[in-house]
């Protein structure tokens, strides 16, 4: 069916053959950002429900130090790394935090992080790293 006067089926076929392929469903419908928690936002608030230590994947065997935090615009829950040495004994449970992306390639881990995609980057609107070095102290809420 490819004849001399077949492109108008042709085109009308390659647009609906385009709706099979995963990367053009989900640039089109936004799926994207729709399963995205931080909803295509670089950082987001949240509130820290626990701390947690998560292992690393082969071939590294350490510890890495994280915390479950409840977003508060949406209600989801992700783990966020916490950076650095001794910076987890800063935070608490029901402290605020900022969160951003790690850094990923298309938003993903890094490294042998096991599925941990953001980061730790204020505990109460105070720098997590000025709080760990000592040169601001963190609020009380």
């Amino acid at each position: 069916m490819a004849g001399e006067f077949a492109a108008r089926k042709l085109k009308k076929d390659r647009k609906r053959f385009r709706w099979k392929k995963v990367k053009y469903r989900t640039r089109m419908l936004n799926l994207r950002k729709k399963m995205d928690p931080l909803e295509g936002a670089p950082m987001a608030k949240g509130i820290v429900l626990e701390k947690r230590i998560v292992e690393q994947k082969q071939p590294h065997s350490g510890l890495m130090k994280c915390v479950r935090v409840r977003l508060i615009k949406n209600g989801k829950q992700i783990t966020a790394f916490v950076p650095r040495t001794g910076a987890i004994n800063y935070i608490t449970e029901h402290d605020q935090v900022l969160v951003g992306g790690v850094g990923g390639s298309q938003g993903g881990a890094v490294g042998s992080m096991w599925g941990v995609k953001w980061l730790v980057l204020k505990v109460n609107d105070v720098s997590l790293e000025m709080v760990r070095i000592g040169k601001k102290q963190k609020p009380v809420k």
